[in-house]
């Protein structure tokens, strides 16, 4: 018997965004999306789709997945109502394809005025680069 308040059976927004921790988690740990999958139990394909948001993650997959990626469950959720935007803002841009590699190789600058330096050229080139498409 269905209810007007029951859960639709397809990915939701949510879904899409534990998706999209869950693939920025993966890769901040190095893992493959198969290596993943061989540690959860499932194929690499079906882990692509939990992270593109295509399926829905069920809390025991979720719990499996927190174990692996070593975090706690709830990092794939939101938090304060302002820092869910926040957290799904930065999602959002370290999923950005390089986005995880740069952070890596930008943390490992000691130097201030160094690091001062790259996100001024970090910042020209982006500059540039809206200019060039405008």
């Amino acid at each position: 018997m269905d209810t007007p308040n029951a859960r639709p059976k397809r990915a939701t927004d949510q879904d899409r965004l534990v998706g999209e921790r869950i693939h920025v988690l993966r890769k901040s740990k190095g893992l493959t999306q198969t290596e993943l999958g061989r540690a959860i139990g499932v194929t690499f394909q079906q882990v692509q789709k939990y992270e593109n948001g295509m399926n829905r993650v069920g809390a025991s997959r979720l719990s499996d997945i927190a174990r692996v990626l070593e975090v706690r469950v709830s990092s794939f959720y939101d938090g304060d109502e302002g820092e869910g935007e926040d957290r799904a803002e930065v999602f959002g841009f370290l999923r950005t394809h390089g986005a995880i590699d740069l952070l890596r190789a930008f943390s490992e600058i000691e130097d201030d005025q160094t690091r001062r330096d790259v996100l001024a050229i970090v910042r020209g080139v982006a500059r540039l680069k809206q200019a060039q498409d405008a």
